[in-house]
């Protein structure tokens, strides 16, 4: 099926599908596909060669996917089940394959580093390509986010002799790897609607490392999930030295963090990393220690680490003047919104802290609505846009309006876009972090313009 000579994305907007459409662009496939709205990565996808739609219509087909016999349909899960377009190719015998399976037969044959979580794991996956290619370790990436240093979500070295593979948990979708290792960020509750119950999800990443675990590969898991996935794995930690891999002599110097990389058989001195935050520091601890079992050098790995520029919209500063900072991030989750702000606030102890945040998903809303504004009340001041639907429908009373009922803060407020950058325009603020999963980051250049100009 790989050899077809047409493949169709539905859902082609996606980050992690965008990457498969940029695979097969490479090998001079002919690319389209559907997503339900333009974004700067559909823009950067039509770009490259890819023929992209925004309107659910079978009209619409390019001609050369009326054959059957040489067209892949590759879909996403979130498509909704009365698309147009995905009935039409389901009525009519076409392959369809989800991303998940796909990604699976095209990284089967090279050795696999599969990078799960539910926090971290992208810009985990993002340090390690990074890193492996800064050290001429020929490799292929599929990332879950853009990288800064690679320019995109997809990186192919032609000698590739292995591939870092952002391990998605939603719909299970990384139980179709097979990796020759494995790394776990964390397993907070998350994607209760695919999942159900907190344990499920667990016993889910329990099944990834006992099952698709190549028989003599290895993992690292943090080591506060030993209670959870169990205590025969590599573990490694920001604090505590009982770990395989732990950080001593830890230190923030406004936006630089550094510290020493301790392991079994060495330590390595003053590891700067190229991106602030404490959670970054422990990021960069298991990049590092992934890295380090490809048989590169710790000095090299370092040096590469304190090259590292970040993904797009991670912990993504826009603005670090003394009059303002803005700080852009996809936080969208209660766990990843406090490790952002208590992050932000060991940088900048005597400002006060405005976010903007946008909720991503209703379920994830009504699941988490508590944690949401425990987090969320980390700010000093709170602005709230209406959620992000994405994939789902309404659900009867689950809505913003709720969410800021919860919060315990004076300083708050729900509003529009329009009225959200005409609060900030407007006032001064020391720093400005804009958060969520949706298309909030369409608004981020006109922050930023805004606040630069009310800078100068």
């Amino acid at each position: 099926m790989l050899n077809k000579k047409n493949i169709y994305f539905l859902g082609g907007g996606g980050i992690g599908m965008s990457a498969l459409m940029r695979y097969f662009l490479a090998q001079g496939k002919f690319v389209a596909g559907y997503d339900k709205t333009p974004t700067h990565l559909t823009n950067k996808l039509i770009e490259e060669g890819a023929v992209l739609f925004f309107k659910d219509e079978v009209e619409l087909i390019p001609s050369a996917f009326l054959s059957i016999k040489d067209a892949l349909i590759i879909y996403t899960p979130a498509i909704p089940l009365d698309s147009s377009l995905l009935l039409f190719f389901k009525t009519r015998g076409y392959l369809l394959y989800k991303r998940s399976e796909i990604l699976g037969l095209i990284t089967q044959s090279n050795q696999n580093i599969a990078i799960a979580g539910t926090h971290g794991k992208t810009t985990i996956s993002s340090m390690v390509a990074h890193c492996l290619k800064y050290c001429a370790y020929p490799m292929t990436a599929f990332l879950g986010g853009v990288s800064k240093n690679l320019a995109s979500n997809y990186y192919h070295d032609k000698n590739s002799q292995v591939t870092v593979i952002e391990a998605d948990e939603y719909d299970r979708s990384f139980l179709k790897l097979s990796p020759n290792i494995i790394s776990v960020s964390a397993a907070d509750a998350d994607h209760l609607d695919i999942y159900g119950t907190e344990e499920e999800m667990q016993n889910t990443f329990r099944k990834f490392l006992t099952e698709n675990l190549q028989k003599d590969g290895s993992a690292i898991i943090e080591k506060k999930l030993e209670k959870i996935l169990g205590n025969h794995w590599e573990t490694y930690s920001l604090t505590d030295d009982q770990a395989d891999y732990f950080v001593t002599n830890l230190k923030v110097d406004g936006a630089v963090f550094s510290g020493d990389f301790n392991w079994r058989s060495g330590v390595l001195r003053h590891v700067v990393i190229g991106l602030p935050g404490l959670h970054n520091m422990e990021n960069a601890l298991l990049a590092f220690a992934l890295v380090l079992k490809m048989g590169i050098a710790p000095d090299k790995i370092k040096e590469a680490l304190g090259t590292y520029s970040g993904v797009e919209r991670r912990f993504d500063m826009h603005i670090n003047h003394n009059k303002c900072v803005y700080i852009d991030d996809y936080a969208h989750h209660p766990q990843e919104i406090t490790s952002l702000l208590l992050s932000v606030k060991k940088m900048y102890p005597n400002k006060k802290l405005t976010g903007v945040f946008q909720p991503h998903l209703f379920t994830r809303t009504k699941d988490f609505l508590m944690d949401f504004a425990r987090s969320l009340e980390l700010l000093d001041t709170v602005i709230l846009l209406d959620i992000y639907p994405a994939r789902e429908k309404p659900i009867q009373g689950i809505d913003s309006e709720l969410l800021l009922s919860k919060i315990k803060k004076n300083s708050k407020m729900l509003c529009s876009k329009k009225e959200m950058h005409a609060y900030i325009s407007n006032r001064h603020c020391d720093v400005v972090l804009t958060i969520g999963a949706g298309d909030i980051g369409m608004e981020v250049d006109l922050v930023k313009r805004n606040l630069l100009r009310r800078i100068n």
